[in-house]
């Protein structure tokens, strides 16, 4: 198995914070265009119309418990404790923050928010647990 596989999902993962400031602009563009926000409003960032509050939320997420994604998958990588087990935990993480933020920019339900993101919660403490294991052998 090749280590530079973990990187993948981790690359998806940026794919969806990229994916999610351009939905960011689109909504306050059309939050501006239908006259229910002000483009002076998005310099302090003080009032979020309700058409891209959902999604600038959904953004402040990507920073929270991702980074513990990023830096235990490079972690991983560089200490050679890349396996199918890691990649498979790696990808679950990057498909359940893919969940979480569909389900947060859409319905924005925490009954099916909080099971997406306790998947990816689980799944950081489970690659981190696996770097730990590595580290010990």
């Amino acid at each position: 198995m090749q280590q530079t596989a973990i990187f993948w999902p981790m690359i998806a993962h940026v794919v969806l914070v990229i994916c999610l400031y351009a939905l960011l602009g689109l909504r306050r563009k059309q939050a501006v265009e239908q006259g229910a926000a002000k483009i002076s409003q998005f310099r302090e960032n003080r009032e979020e119309p309700p058409q891209s509050l959902f999604v600038r939320n959904s953004l402040a997420n990507q920073t929270e418990l991702p980074p513990l994604f990023h830096i235990a998958c490079l972690a991983l990588y560089e200490t050679g404790g890349v396996g199918t087990f890691v990649l498979v935990v790696a990808w679950l993480f990057a498909i359940s923050r893919y969940l979480h933020a569909f389900i947060h920019v859409t319905s924005n339900r925490i009954r099916y928010r909080q099971p997406a993101f306790l998947v990816g919660f689980v799944a950081v403490i489970v690659l981190w647990a696996a770097l730990a294991l590595h580290l010990l052998r």
